[in-house]
């Protein structure tokens, strides 16, 4: 594979894939910039997190290959995705006539579930087994999936995606997972879910109770 596939996937998957490093500067620069932004997103620092993603793209606009470039907007459309924060991939879409990797076109198309099962075996290898099961409507299996994926950030990406799917057990493991690395920004989005599930009048109240205090 290419060297440059890395930048998007080590990022968002915490080198979930072994990928080459990066070779130029600017491009290692983005990556780590990235790298930053995603950690702040996801604690929920959005100054910081701005910043870092400002600087992401002003070093990955250093070339005219714009590769780089398509994976930090399709990285970021994928971490608002995670917590459905409204993204439709826009500045993605804008330049992915340039874009040739076959991964980052498979998985955007994963993003915006029009993957098809033949596009399967082009998605990163973490997705693949995910994809299958969830393509099948085997959602307990595709669940059972995100569960042994070694990156915290792609388990999050992928449940995303089966949300209406999941049971209540399988959220609170969710809420577990994120409440273990300290990512406010998905221990709130899937709090939240839950309490709209919620059948439970006193569960109910428990969860709306913490949700407050996390706000505070």
């Amino acid at each position: 594979m290419k060297s440059a596939i890395i930048i998007l996937f080590t990022i968002i998957f915490f080198q979930a894939c072994s990928f080459k490093s990066p070779e130029n500067q600017w491009e290692f620069n983005s990556s780590n910039a990235f790298n930053s932004y995603s950690k702040y997103f996801l604690i929920d620092d959005e100054e910081l997190a701005n910043s870092d993603l400002e600087r992401a793209i002003k070093y990955a606009k250093q070339s005219a290959n714009l590769e780089q470039l398509s994976r930090v907007y399709l990285g970021a459309c994928a971490l608002n995705i995670s917590v459905e924060q409204d993204d439709k991939c826009e500045e993605y879409k804008k330049i992915e006539e340039f874009v040739s990797s076959k991964e980052l076109k498979t998985y955007f198309l994963m993003l915006k579930n029009r993957l098809k099962s033949e596009q399967i075996e082009y998605l990163p290898k973490q997705y693949q087994s995910f994809s299958r099961y969830f393509l099948s409507k085997k959602y307990d299996l595709a669940f059972k999936s995100i569960m042994s994926m070694e990156q915290t950030t792609s388990q999050f990406i992928a449940a995303s995606l089966m949300k209406k799917y999941l049971n209540k057990s399988q959220i609170n493991y969710l809420v577990s997972k994120s409440s273990f690395s300290g990512y406010k920004k998905l221990v709130l989005f899937w709090l939240n879910y839950l309490y709209e599930i919620e059948n439970n009048q006193e569960q109910k109240q428990l969860i709306d109770k913490k949700i407050k205090i996390l706000k505070m």
